[in-house]
C-alpha cells in the first residue's frame, strides 16, 4: 500500500511494552472504543493498538486488523493467542489498493499509517466507505516523519473523503485529528 513500508522486523520494536510509556493505548483509545464495538486498525503491525482495541470492545465486539505484510499479522495472532484475545480480532492481509474490509465498523484507527500512503485520496475513501454513520476515523502522524503541512493535507485528503473534522483530539500524540462518517 506504500512506497516506504515499515520493516515486518520492526513490527518487534513497535510492539514493545516499553513503548508505553510514550504512548498508551488504552489512554489513546478508551475515549473512542467502546464495549460492544466493532473497530478496524489500519496499519496494525504486531498488534501493540490492536490488543489494547480487543480489550476495550469485551467479549461481544470484535477488531479488524489490517497489514500490508502477513509477517506483521502472524506476529499478530501469535500474541493474541498468547494473551486469550484471538477470538475477538480477525486479521486482514490488504493489497497494494485496497484495504481488504468490507465490513461495516464503528471506529478505525490510522496511528502512523498514512504518511506511507502513495494515494491517502482512496485510503480515507475506503476507511470512511466502511464507517457505519457517526463512526470515528482517528489519524495520528508522528512529528517527525509528518510536517504541519503534510499533516494538513492529510485532513484535507480525508474531509474531501467525505468524513467530517472534529478537531483535534487533545491526547497529546503526534499530529491527530478525530473524524465522524455520516
Amino acid at each position: 500500500m506504500a512506497e516506504h513500508v515499515c520493516p515486518w522486523w520492526l513490527g518487534y520494536a513497535l510492539a514493545s511494552p516499553l513503548r508505553r510509556w510514550f504512548q498508551d493505548p488504552r489512554k489513546i483509545l478508551a475515549p473512542f472504543v467502546k464495549e460492544g464495538m466493532t473497530a478496524m486498525d489500519v496499519g496494525c503491525g504486531m498488534g501493540f493498538f490492536t490488543l489494547e482495541m480487543a480489550r476495550l470492545v469485551g467479549e461481544e465486539g470484535r477488531v479488524i486488523a489490517v497489514d500490508l505484510q502477513e509477517k506483521m499479522l502472524a506476529g499478530l495472532r501469535k500474541r493474541a493467542m498468547k494473551q486469550g484475545l484471538d477470538d475477538r480480532i480477525q486479521t486482514r492481509l490488504c493489497g497494494p489498493d485496497h484495504l481488504g474490509v468490507l465490513d461495516m465498523v464503528d471506529f478505525a484507527l490510522s496511528f502512523a499509517v498514512a504518511h506511507e500512503v502513495p494515494d491517502t485520496g482512496s485510503f480515507f475513501r475506503q476507511i470512511a466507505s466502511v464507517l457505519k454513520p457517526g463512526g470515528s476515523l482517528l489519524l495520528v502522524e508522528p512529528k517527525f516523519h509528518v510536517s504541519e503541512e503534510q499533516f494538513r493535507a492529510l485532513v484535507g485528503d480525508a474531509v474531501a473523503a467525505g468524513l467530517k473534522l472534529t478537531g483535534d483530539t487533545g491526547l497529546g500524540v503526534g499530529r491527530n485529528a478525530l473524524f465522524k462518517a455520516d
